[in-house]
């Protein structure tokens, strides 16, 4: 699939010119920075806003993702630290040789790092984290992937092909590093939303029971659920749901309880409250609530669930906001809190830290990161510190 046919999604934001410049640490020629001590070890990740105890201490790591072919954009994975009292960021270095690593996500033990590299020919990389080598990198069999996410077992890697609208499953080995794909399903029914040419899968993540695979697809208004065979990772699809025509959804976040998710829709700026039955794999897409950002082009982008299930965040890229919805009836309803600016321009990702008192937005228009303190009782945001600078930032993820 052609360049212009993806490009919206992708350059809708695309950040020009030096003000996104950064400094980093020089790098060797396998990636690793030079004059750099070692980034503090990476903890098993969690998923979703967790409150540990004790607190971490000491700085953390932060890899951050970028479009290395776009004007003023990065030169591959960016790394830095975050103090995890202040949420003061430091930049350390770069991974270079990984092209457009525009999403990222890290294995459940925490040793292995990999990348989208959101190409035309498009292909996921792996990083081991201890010394930053490159594991190689595999061909996703589509355009443009954009999403990845591990499987909870550690042994399969899953990526979603925007350009082409399809997903794909890689295996991973015992040194995190990927064989060739296992399956590759392309979106071909229903037909196109309204505006769309064709299916965009941006999305494939999980269900929290771990019996369930599923995709968002943008371009033909569905999340679609797939059974994956553990043992050969191929896939079989096994139920549909619909949005309304025209609502391009976009992004998926469960509550812990796993009975229902959140499902943010970009086209038409609406979220939606998505029942999920575990034993069948069935989403009902309830009606379309506001995003609180009044009737100007928005593009939200993401949802995030706080772990104890009381907040929802979402990110509001035209609106340069985030949103702050409660959850009540045990998951079952958002209550739409309040908006508070997100400090930058274009907020194309948010994640927490793995304690939950961090919120880290990539801004792609702006080239920063901006934290927020996350208050565990009110979920009220509160920002942390000046901006740091990161060119065409579209990905942050704190370890």
């Amino acid at each position: 699939m052609s360049r212009g046919q993806w490009s919206r999604r992708r350059f809708v934001g695309a950040l020009a010119g030096a003000a996104a410049a950064v400094t980093v640490a020089a790098c060797d020629d396998q990636g690793t920075p030079t004059g750099d001590s070692p980034s503090p070890e990476a903890p098993a990740p969690t998923s979703g806003s967790r409150r540990e105890s004790p607190s971490p201490s000491g700085p953390r790591p932060l890899h951050l993702g970028t479009y290395t072919s776009a004007e003023g954009g990065g030169k591959g994975i960016g790394l830095a630290t975050y103090d995890p009292a202040t949420g003061r960021i430091t930049g350390t270095g770069t991974i270079s040789a990984v092209a457009d690593p525009s999403y990222l996500a890290v294995h459940p033990d925490g040793r292995t790092l990999y990348a989208v590299d959101e190409r035309d020919d498009g292909a996921v990389t792996a990083v081991r984290l201890s010394d930053r080598k490159i594991l190689g990198s595999r061909s996703t069999g589509g355009a443009a992937p954009c999403h990845l996410s591990v499987h909870p077992g550690g042994r399969w890697l899953l990526s979603a092909n925007y350009g082409s609208g399809s997903v794909a499953v890689h295996p991973i080995d015992a040194s995190g590093a990927l064989g060739e794909r296992s399956d590759l399903v392309t979106h071909s029914a229903p037909p196109p939303g309204p505006g769309q040419q064709g299916p965009h899968a941006h999305q494939f993540l999980t269900s929290p029971d771990g019996g369930h695979v599923l995709a968002v697809d943008l371009g033909t208004d569905t999340v679609y659920t797939y059974g994956l065979d553990e043992r050969t990772g191929t896939l079989t699809e096994t139920a549909r749901a619909s949005t309304r025509p025209g609502a391009g959804p976009r992004h998926l976040a469960f509550h812990p309880g796993g009975r229902y998710a959140y499902l943010a829709n970009e086209v038409d700026n609406t979220v939606a409250v998505c029942a999920f039955d575990p034993d069948s794999g069935r989403v009902r897409i309830g009606a379309p609530q506001s995003t609180g950002t009044g009737p100007g082009t928005n593009y939200p982008a993401q949802l995030l669930v706080t772990a104890n299930g009381a907040f929802a965040y979402l990110a509001n890229r035209g609106d340069n906001s985030l949103t702050r919805y409660a959850i009540e009836g045990d998951g079952a309803r958002l209550s739409l809190l309040d908006t508070v600016p997100v400090g930058g321009d274009f907020p194309r990702h948010i994640a927490f830290s793995p304690d939950g008192g961090l919120l880290f937005a990539a801004n792609q228009k702006s080239g920063t990161v901006t934290v927020f303190h996350v208050d565990e009782g009110s979920g009220e945001l509160r920002p942390a510190g000046e901006p740091f600078v990161s060119p065409v930032a579209v990905c942050a993820l704190p370890l």
